[in-house]
């Protein structure tokens, strides 16, 4: 089973299971601990560590995040523990987010550009998004100076690169291909 389908599982267990208990949003919150502590690198290695017995991971997690997750979230834990998918926690964390936001009705969008975007920018293209796509705008924002201008902007699966690396791309490919 490849490792979409174990997170996506889980995720959806838990979504479930939350959704039953009117607890989404705790556990929501408590999904976003879990993804953050697992990427810190060593409890990445604790995770992918195959001679760490599960009750000793167990206890880890259990101190590491004790009274701070509901039981539901620790429940879950345990449970991937358990099974032996513990290198899967970000993983299902993130699906889990993912679902909620969905839920709610929020779009998750990206802004990359080569400069920081003002805050008005920022709000212009959010709204433009909302608009579209009739739903709330999680935007975030990042600076990657290697497109050098313009923008790439990611909502959902729609993908609009508008940005100056990008058309220098296309340029040198209609040169190279074209006959001179």
């Amino acid at each position: 089973m490849n490792e979409s389908r174990i997170s996506v599982r889980y995720a959806r267990a838990l979504f479930m299971s939350a959704l039953e208990k009117n607890e989404l949003d705790r556990i929501n919150s408590d999904m976003i601990v879990v993804r953050d502590t697992c990427n810190i690198p060593e409890v990445r290695e604790i995770l992918d560590n195959p001679v760490i017995m599960p009750s000793r991971k167990i206890k880890i997690f259990q101190g590491l995040f004790g009274k701070e997750l509901h039981e539901l979230t620790l429940s879950l834990i345990d449970l991937v523990v358990r099974n032996g998918r513990e290198q899967y926690l970000p993983a299902i964390a993130r699906m889990f987010n993912q679902q909620t936001k969905r839920h709610k009705g929020i779009t998750e969008s990206v802004l990359t550009t080569a400069v920081p975007v003002d805050p008005q920018t920022s709000k212009q293209v959010e709204d433009m998004i909302a608009d579209m796509f009739k739903t709330k705008v999680d935007m975030k924002t990042n600076v990657d100076e290697s497109i050098i201008g313009g923008f790439v902007l990611k909502v959902e699966d729609n993908f609009i690169d508008a940005s100056v690396k990008n058309k220098l791309r296309k340029i040198k490919r209609e040169l190279l291909s074209g006959s001179l």
